[in-house]
């Protein structure tokens, strides 16, 4: 046991992949439908590890946290500047107002209880379950004036605070959005109340909806006199949600374009929901066999709008205009919005930057997705040298110093390089001919940053465990529930009274600017609706910067 306490203490790289290790395998078990997560878990990992008497330098905690803090502003950063403009700027105040409640609420908290900087910033970064928050404030303690011991060991009082007040942040989160908030509203039947939202919406009404559910293809005998001669917009509309998407006419193979007039007798490729062919068997004729006719190139291709003319449009609008220009539809499979799936019911008005999963012959997809905006097809390489000098320049940026009062003030390299990763993801979104980072690399940098940031505090800051534990574990424990739960009390009568908020948007838009996603997973369910994923989107984005941001805050007004 000696040698390899004393291999650890040596190779301290070795204790920093044992804690990475242990942490993404116990933050991926469940208990019920609760889960530490991968963040909590590291760092108590790495507060157990580091018993052993294992540091690392803090430039290896440095270097994981900006790799996390960039991808967080580049993940976020189109939607965070579209948040911005006229339609999204309610959701953004709320969100503001939401954030403050709780750094208030902390500030409050930590003053009555006598807690120091490094707890105070503990304790709302836990109570609101944002990691950010507690990265920011652990790289920027040593703005406190302190020597080296100091910082660390405050530091180390962040850690234990976050650690003890995140599990309730999250499960009381969950638990008080899906379940007692409704009724604070005055909602009693929630899931009536979001289905009559949907039917509002459009979900519930006309066949556009069917291009939007699972597609099968299948070839028929044109038998149907009546249907004869017909364009092959005109035989979709006959059946409602399947599309002609070419057919047969003697030996020659047809493709479907507006103007094709289609003779009784002809095999025809039909597209559609299941429901729907099973419909168009009876209205058009037999199904025949024709591997030819349906063996044609198709794609399924996710568009980013971009284009000016497509923004504002409903979905209806699109599948009237743009996917059946051809003289037939292509098929609108998802739609995905700041990373979440959102209802695609026809009168979801498309946003900059919204994605657009779309199947149809591949010429016309391509065809579509220049009408739109811009193809994203995968890749697996990445911009490294666009994210390394957006990097570099922030951290530049970050350092750079103004006196207010004679005091010195700067953004630091951690918000600096937070700045830089929401100019940047900014930028790729406008112009994406470079800056392309995939979503897996995205992940990696982000999940693999981050919990690499919060090993090494865990293992620097595992000698005052025990100490801090003893002196402050009941009292912020406590703190934790009230920093947790009064901001969202706040958030619900604000959204109701003052921006009027429709109640299922209202509890999503919550959830976003608490910036948890298990929240957002209890209310769709309680809803029995995807519809609160309207609402987390803006809110999410303003609260991960936001958030991160105060992580400096609470240090300065703690002092």
């Amino acid at each position: 046991m000696q040698i390899l306490i004393d291999a650890l203490r040596h190779n301290p790289e070795i204790a920093l992949f044992i804690t990475l290790a242990i942490g993404f395998w116990f933050g991926a078990l469940k208990f019920g439908s609760f889960s530490l997560g991968a963040v909590t878990s590291t760092l108590i990992a790495g507060l157990i590890v580091g018993q052993l008497g294992v540091t690392l330098p803090g430039a290896v905690q440095s270097i994981f946290f900006l790799l996390f803090l960039f991808a967080v502003g580049y993940s976020v950063g189109p939607q965070f500047f579209g948040a911005l403009k006229k339609d999204g700027l309610p959701q953004v105040a709320f969100a503001l107002i939401v954030c403050a409640s709780g750094f208030v609420t902390a500030w409050a908290a930590a003053k009555l209880m006598g807690y120091s900087p490094g707890l105070a910033a503990g304790l709302l970064a836990g109570g609101y379950t944002n990691s950010g928050t507690l990265g920011v404030a652990s790289a920027n303690i040593g703005q406190l004036g302190l020597d080296a011991q100091q910082a660390t060991a405050a530091a180390g009082l962040a850690a234990i605070a976050y650690a003890v007040t995140y599990p309730f942040g999250t499960a009381g989160a969950a638990w008080f959005l899906s379940s007692l908030a409704p009724k604070l509203l005055g909602v009693d039947d929630l899931p009536k109340l979001s289905k009559e939202l949907e039917a509002k919406m459009g979900a519930q009404g006309g066949s556009s909806e069917q291009a939007y559910r699972p597609i099968v293809s299948r070839a028929y005998k044109l038998a149907n006199t009546d249907l004869a001669g017909r364009t092959p917009s005109e035989l979709g509309d006959a059946v409602q949600g399947a599309i002609v998407t070419r057919f047969r006419q003697g030996s020659k193979i047809v493709e479907a374009d507006a103007q094709a007039a289609i003779p009784q007798g002809a095999t025809l490729a039909l597209s559609g929901s299941p429901h729907a062919l099973f419909i168009a068997k009876e209205t058009i004729g037999p199904e025949v066999e024709d591997n030819e006719l349906l063996a044609y190139s198709t794609e399924q291709l996710d568009i980013v709008v971009t284009n000016e003319k497509a923004l504002g449009r409903t979905l209806r609008d699109l599948d009237k205009h743009e996917l059946g220009r051809y003289g037939r539809r292509l098929f609108v499979l998802h739609v995905t919005r700041d990373g979440q799936s959102i209802p695609a019911v026809p009168d979801l008005k498309i946003e900059r930057r919204d994605v657009l999963t779309v199947r149809g012959a591949r010429n016309y997809v391509d065809d579509l997705a220049k009408s739109l905006g811009s193809a994203d097809r995968p890749t697996s390489k990445s911009d490294i040298a666009f994210m390394a000098v957006g990097v570099v320049i922030g951290c530049f940026v970050g350092l750079l110093t103004i006196h207010v009062g004679g005091i010195p003030l700067s953004l630091s390299t951690s918000v600096g390089t937070l700045l830089a990763g929401l100019v940047c993801g900014y930028l790729h979104s406008k112009y994406r001919t470079f800056g392309s980072i995939p979503a897996p690399a995205l992940w990696a940098f982000n999940n693999v940053g981050l919990n690499g940031f919060i090993a090494v505090v865990g293992l620097n800051a595992a000698a005052g465990l025990v100490a801090g534990l003893k002196a402050y574990g009941i009292g912020i424990f406590l703190s934790g529930i009230v920093v947790s739960l009064l901001p969202l009390v706040v958030g619900l009568y604000v959204g109701k009274y003052v921006f009027k908020f429709h109640p299922t948007m209202l509890l999503g838009a919550i959830a976003g600017a608490r910036t948890t996603t298990a929240a957002l997973g209890a209310v769709q369910e309680a809803a029995q609706s995807p519809l609160p994923a309207i609402g987390y989107t803006v809110p999410y984005a303003v609260g991960r910067i936001v958030l991160a941001i105060f992580g400096i805050v609470i240090l300065l007004v703690m002092k």
